[in-house]
């Protein structure tokens, strides 16, 4: 009896603080994985859409497609990142968690093709 009462300890006390951090885990992972992909396309010379919004505190995914006939590399010293992307191809990347405000960007072929990305503060605070 005095195993049973052992095994008792474990399934009233450890097992559901442990299968509570499993479900937490589980919902936090599955929150980020719903988190759709950011689509940047770069089409006529230019960023579609110039201006790419995000939500802050989050890292995002984007996806850079890169429709024109030349390579393209976007950079962005604030945001840390060079990332090649051959003509008609795609490549993603992530950027984040981002504080609220504006990161600039630009094709490192032709400085004069510019975006930002901004990341905007969750309803609530976040």
């Amino acid at each position: 009896m005095g195993s049973m009462h052992g095994r008792d300890q474990v399934l009233r006390g450890v097992a559901p603080r442990g299968w509570l951090c499993a479900a937490l885990m589980t919902a936090v992972a599955w929150t980020q994985a719903a988190q759709a992909d950011v689509l940047l396309t770069l089409h006529a010379g230019q960023f579609e859409p110039r201006q790419l919004e995000i939500p802050a505190g989050t890292k995002t995914r984007v996806v850079l497609r890169n429709q024109d006939t030349l390579p393209a590399e976007f950079e962005s010293e604030s945001l840390s990142r060079e990332v090649l992307v051959p003509a008609h191809a795609e490549v993603a990347f992530y950027v984040g968690p981002l504080d609220p405000g504006a990161y600039d960007f630009f094709n490192d072929f032709n400085h004069a093709v510019k975006g930002q990305v901004v990341a905007k503060a969750l309803a609530g605070g976040h």
